[in-house]
């Protein structure tokens, strides 16, 4: 069963049991879904790796308005946006521990051969690639500079 399929199930089951917020989140994943699936230039089918691309750009965008509704003053409104965060991080997949990051982005590093900040884009390009949904562009970012740092 895809995700999407995954997350049209979930809906019966949220709405059966009156769950409110997470209904909210789910009928938020399936709109973007479906509109992925119908944009122009899509093939009408929606594949995971598009999908988790989908969900990591929710999360994003849910921690972001979060952040400036605590900014703001308004925690009622941010208590919700982190709410749905939460319910659509369950359907990514299990991202990597900061030990595991490191391991791998150190692996990159030795692969690509740099030795120092200057490589950054080099290193970031194959990070990128290699550890899509499994952990945050931010928090790959930020350990590729600090490693690159040390060297």
């Amino acid at each position: 069963m895809g995700l999407f399929e995954k997350v049209s199930d979930d809906i019966k089951a949220a709405m059966l049991a009156k769950e409110k917020v997470k209904l909210e989140a789910l009928r938020g994943i399936k709109k973007e879904f479906l509109e992925a699936k119908t944009a122009k230039g899509s093939d009408g089918e929606l594949t995971d790796e598009q999908a988790v691309k989908i969900l990591q750009k929710m999360v994003k965008q849910r921690k972001d308005s979060a952040s400036i509704y605590t900014e703001q003053g308004r925690p009622e409104l941010a208590e919700t946006e982190l709410a749905e965060a939460t319910v659509i991080e369950a359907y990514l997949p299990q991202q990597m521990s900061d030990e595991e990051l490191t391991a791998a982005i150190q692996a990159i590093v030795a692969q690509v051969g740099a030795t120092g900040p200057k490589e950054m884009g080099k290193v970031m390009g194959v990070a990128s690639k290699q550890l899509a949904g499994k952990a945050e562009g931010r928090l790959i970012s930020e350990k590729v500079k600090s490693i690159l740092n040390s060297l």
